[in-house]
């Protein structure tokens, strides 16, 4: 493989995992994952653990080992998006008289 494929190859990864990042901490710091689509993020971590799969059954670690980070990440979104929306769900509780 060449020079210039293996750069675009680390490139196309690194941004791949670090688009999550924003989305995390901008979720952790507000405590709120409303304006996360839900079933984007389910198929986004579907994607990534197919991909995944495909990496290791070809002997690609490249493959295999960014998109098993953007999984990480991406599933990190999801379980946020779960914590939270559900934690928005809880009734408010009051005290007694």
């Amino acid at each position: 493989m060449s020079v210039l494929a293996n750069a675009v190859g680390v490139g196309a990864a690194l941004c791949s995992m670090t688009s999550f990042v924003p989305q995390i901490r901008k979720i952790w710091r507000d405590r709120d994952a409303s304006s996360v689509s839900l079933r984007m993020y389910i198929v986004t971590v579907t994607g990534f653990t197919l991909w995944t799969a495909y990496g290791a059954l070809i002997g690609s670690w490249p493959v295999t080992g960014s998109n098993l980070v953007c999984l990480l990440l991406s599933g990190t979104v999801l379980g946020l998006k779960w914590r939270f929306s559900r934690r928005a769900a809880e009734p408010v509780r009051r005290p007694g008289p």
